[in-house]
């Protein structure tokens, strides 16, 4: 049997994890963490990193800085048995590095450099190496860059799709300009599935998910996943919407890669045969596992707890 193969696109970062923090840590100026310690993420990287855990042969595309976390996190990408012929070191760049502080309840805070790697990625620096692109493509950094605007994006997309058997998955990040639905219109035709969590499609479609969606299925998307969180994900085609409740769980710890282990589960159900719903039961197996550890992708480490979740799942 053949390997299962992917290809990721987005950006690859360090993250620096603090907390829980309290309410007041600006007024008492310092605060004592349970946790500190510096872990690797960005949407690319932890799509990819959860992915090979899973037993996919990812290729992985992004950027990074030529300097000392740059070579870090590319060491730690290979060191996962990922793909990284192309990944970009360039030289007078930063690696983006991002400071998270998560609360008592798993929620996080960031503190980010508009000027790292993460922010200059760009189309010219993914459309060299479509030709080598897997079947199976995701985009993982819609709005993450700047530099990436809509124009570049319907492009990429457009290159990605050149060859009709390619599955183009699309995952956000929050809107960052005004942007939304009807700017995207053209772009949209190309996408296969788009996964937005609840807060990201609110920015670009208001307040109705309901409504957004189905705009979106309108404008050419072919299935909307919206990620709810505790509750799970809600599905929307063009025949049918329905909700697929979450794996629950006793203690969220900390919601970083929360989304993208998502991302990483409903791919890993696309390219194992699943139906549409079962794709969405296994993003929503994998992304309990990385809420019970401080981490982005520390919580699936092989492919055997999420897929024990995911038969739960299927029981309920």
């Amino acid at each position: 049997m053949s390997r299962l193969k992917a290809t990721i696109i987005g950006p690859e970062i360090i993250d620096v994890m603090a907390g829980p923090i309290g309410d007041d840590l600006f007024k008492v100026g310092t605060m004592p963490m349970q946790d500190i310690h510096m872990t690797y993420g960005g949407n690319g990287y932890n799509e990819a990193a959860d992915l090979a855990h899973l037993g996919v042969d990812v290729n992985l595309v992004g950027k990074l800085g030529n300097d000392e976390a740059g070579i870090k996190v590319l060491d730690q990408i290979k060191s996962l048995g990922i793909n990284a012929e192309h990944i970009i070191l360039e030289d007078n760049l930063t690696t983006s590095i991002n400071v998270v502080l998560f609360d008592e309840d798993g929620e996080r805070r960031f503190l980010t450099n508009p000027n790292g790697s993460q922010r200059m990625f760009t189309a010219k620096d993914v459309e060299s190496a479509v030709d080598s692109f897997a079947d199976i493509v995701c985009f993982s950094c819609m709005f993450v860059s700047p530099a990436y605007d809509i124009a570049s994006m319907e492009r990429t997309f457009a290159r990605i799709k050149a060859k009709p058997e390619r599955t183009l998955v699309v995952d956000m990040t929050k809107a960052k300009n005004g942007e939304n639905i009807d700017d995207l219109k053209n772009l949209l035709p190309y996408i296969d599935y788009l996964l937005p969590n609840e807060a990201e499609l609110k920015l670009i479609g208001g307040d109705d998910i309901d409504a957004a969606a189905k705009k979106l299925l309108d404008y050419g998307v072919g299935c909307v996943v919206v990620k709810v969180g505790a509750k799970g994900c809600n599905v929307y085609t063009k025949q049918e919407t329905y909700n697929v409740p979450a794996y629950k769980i006793n203690k969220v710890v900390d919601t970083t890669g929360a989304g993208d282990s998502f991302v990483a589960g409903f791919i890993y159900g696309l390219m194992t045969g699943k139906n549409l719903k079962d794709c969405a039961r296994f993003g929503n197996a994998v992304a309990s596992c990385i809420v019970e550890i401080i981490g982005a992708t520390e919580g699936v480490t092989s492919i055997e707890e999420p897929m024990r979740r995911f038969e739960i799942l299927k029981r309920e």
